[in-house]
């Protein structure tokens, strides 16, 4: 049975039910997605009565965003108000005395500062002489805890020196003896993400830092994208958990994330709790008793998008435990209550991102969340808060009440008032072995009824992955409905939120069923919804997306006008030796290239180029180091030398995403006139 998705989430009970058009509404575009502001990482104070959150505002002639620190009553009794001014400022904690604690650059160095509730002035709690990272704060109130990278040989005032020297030296050449050299978008300078406790003081940090994590070779939290979500306090504060990998010279091909105790004050060395387990272990939370460890797992080493299960570590015992083994979602976050009967996890679930209540003492778990897509929560006395978002509405805030959303802010709202979106539902259908598979379909912005519009078919990276009921800032299918095309897109074998078996599937077999689901899926959109014009249709894909639009150029010939390749694949062989995460490739082929060459062979798009012959539009980063420019430049050198109509879209500035608004805004004004040159 289908499910329908509305799109201003309002009840109906007709398929693309929506609000009334008013006439002075305007499809929505590309100036508006940039412009949006963005609303992140709730906060809850002790008392329940507020919840501080970053917003992050657009700059568009600074080409950049600004965040700053926002608080608002949970009670909805006052508007939201911004507390930070000058600087950037984010990661909004409450303390142990009531005041909230935020990094912000204002300095010039980003550091922790305090503002207290009852007026006067943000002060600096830190005075480091490198930036801080991120923090924790001790539920005592006594310490704090800081991230910061430094050379592991080296002081922070050392580190600080090494580091200016590196900028101002003449000479450019780097020598490495070991991976990663390079990883994201950034080259390798040889320090680490480590861990420092400092004593507080009325809310001000006090002596020489603890580092506790000193002597581990290894980056806590992770690179690229961990952040404090990898760290914590135990209730009485003696005790810091944290995540990190032991790097040594298999960093690059080992996903060996383990959970490590150490005491706060740096007495004693860390701890690995979780030595047993040779895949990812990560995001540590303690019961609120002091007794519990909970953490997210993988079973199967090397293989980054295996199921996270939840793990209990009795930390007396040292018993470890899986809790609703039998759930079979991936828990992409953990929090407990604060009576500690229940976890609160959000998981991806059937094209949707939802809260997940698991029972302590059953392991049983429900839905407390439904359609739209749970970015991240926050849990207080009074109950949840999660900031939530939609296919037609950016996040905001909502309180989680006997399973209702309601809205506790409204960033946006005078620009979403004057903005028309496309009416979208989601479908079902068999694809690969009649197996279910979901996807959606968007209308246009300004649709009429009786009307055939060229459409979008957009396929998502990963690939475990998925595309579904969410408010994306680079990859919104509400883009190309507001510049007058229908949009598909399906979330094909390979997929999270569908089963662990349905996301394994696609491991070993890029080109098969992926494949398969997307004609099936393409096919059974043109047979159900009359508005999608198939003979005036166009691919789009970024990462495993751009490797599936080489795919589909060797293997899919006649199906579409024209093609976009964001970030794409082109040869796996090359990419095998110059994408920076190894165990990525050797994971989804079986092995390394030298050793399972055929399997690298297999679902290779370079040895496809005999069939080319689709336009097809190159966008490719400078600084993407996860598919690495080469490939992109290589997929525009064969499209010139075979003589089909192609152009190169070249960001020097950008990784593998496009970041900086204006950036964003060419990105969407060239793929648009691509689009409009061969569909309309």
């Amino acid at each position: 049975m289908k499910r329908l998705l509305l799109a201003a989430a309002v009840a109906a009970t007709l398929p693309f039910s929506a609000p009334a058009k008013t006439v002075d509404q305007k499809p929505f575009t590309y100036n508006d997605l940039v412009r949006f502001d963005r609303v992140s990482d709730p906060a809850i104070s002790a008392d329940g009565q507020h919840v501080a959150y970053t917003l992050r505002e657009t700059d568009y002639e600074a080409n950049k965003g600004k965040r700053s620190v926002w608080v608002a009553a949970i009670d909805g009794s006052a508007a939201p108000r911004r507390l930070t001014g000058s600087g950037n400022a984010s990661d909004a904690r409450w303390g142990s005395d009531g005041a909230l604690y935020f990094l912000s650059s204002r300095g010039g160095s980003t550091q922790v500062w305090r503002l207290a509730m009852n007026g006067g002035e943000a002060q600096p709690v830190t005075s480091l002489p490198l930036d801080v990272g991120g923090f924790a704060l001790s539920p005592t109130g006594d310490r704090i805890l800081v991230s910061m990278e430094v050379f592991p040989d080296a002081t922070l005032e050392e580190t600080k020196t090494r580091l200016d020297k590196i900028e101002k030296t003449p000479s450019a050449g780097k020598l490495f003896d070991r991976l990663f050299i390079r990883h994201w978008d950034t080259w390798a300078t040889g320090a680490r993400n480590q861990l420092f406790t400092l004593k507080l003081q009325d809310g001000i940090a006090s002596g020489n830092p603890v580092w506790v994590t000193k002597g581990l070779d290894g980056d806590a939290p992770s690179k690229p994208f961990g952040g404090s979500e990898e760290y914590s306090f135990s209730p009485d504060g003696k005790q810091v958990f944290f995540t990190l990998r032991v790097a040594g010279k298999t960093e690059a091909w080992s996903t060996n994330l383990d959970v490590w105790q150490v005491a706060a004050d740096g007495s004693g060395k860390p701890v690995n709790l979780t030595a047993g387990n040779e895949a990812t272990d990560v995001g540590p939370v303690v019961s609120p008793d002091g007794k519990t460890l909970a953490y997210r797992a993988m079973k199967r080493p090397a293989f980054e998008a295996d199921r996270y299960g939840v793990m209990l570590r009795d930390l007396a015992s040292g018993k470890v435990s899986e809790i609703a083994a039998d759930w079979d979602r991936s828990a992409n976050s953990l929090a407990w209550s604060q009576d500690g009967k229940t976890l609160y996890a959000v998981a991806d679930d059937l094209g949707q991102s939802k809260v997940f209540g698991i029972d302590v003492s059953s392991g049983k778990v429900k839905a407390l969340t439904g359609e739209g897509t749970v970015a991240s929560l926050a849990v207080g006395p009074k109950g949840l808060i999660v900031a939530y978002n939609t296919l037609a509405k950016p996040t905001d805030l909502y309180r989680v009440e006997d399973g209702e959303l309601k809205p506790l802010t409204h960033h946006n709202a005078e620009r979403l008032a004057a903005l028309r979106f496309g009416q979208y539902e989601q479908f079902s259908f068999k694809g690969w072995n009649d197996e279910t598979v979901h996807g959606y379909v968007v209308k246009p912005a300004n649709f009429v009824k009786g009307k055939k519009y060229p459409v979008a078919f957009i396929v998502h990276g990963g690939p475990q992955g998925s595309m579904g009921n969410d408010f994306h800032y680079r990859w919104n299918p509400q883009t190309y409905a507001g510049a007058g095309y229908a949009v598909v897109f399906i979330d094909f074998h390979g997929s999270t939120g569908y089963g662990q078996a349905f996301t394994d599937s696609i491991s070993g077999d890029w080109g098969g069923k992926p494949l398969e689901d997307l004609k099936k899926g393409w096919a059974y959109a043109l047979k159900n919804y009359n508005f999608l014009d198939g003979s005036k249709a166009a691919a789009l894909g970024a990462s495993y997306g751009g490797f599936m639009m080489n795919w589909i150029a060797g293997n899919w010939p006649d199906a579409f006008k024209c093609i976009v390749n964001h970030d794409g694949i082109f040869d796996n062989r090359s990419m095998a030796y110059t994408t920076e995460e190894l165990w990525f490739d050797e994971w989804e082929h079986g092995g390394t290239q030298y050793d399972k060459s055929q399997a690298y062979e297999q679902h290779n798009p370079v040895n496809f180029l005999k069939n080319w012959k689709t336009p097809m539009l190159v966008v490719q980063g400078g600084l993407d180091f996860r598919v690495p420019p080469e490939q992109g430049i290589a997929t525009f050198t064969a499209l010139q030398r075979r003589g089909i109509p192609s152009q190169l879209l070249y960001f020097p500035d950008e990784n593998h995403w496009v970041l900086k608004p204006q950036n964003s805004v060419q990105w969407h004004q060239t793929v648009e006139a691509w689009l409009a040159k061969w569909l309309k």
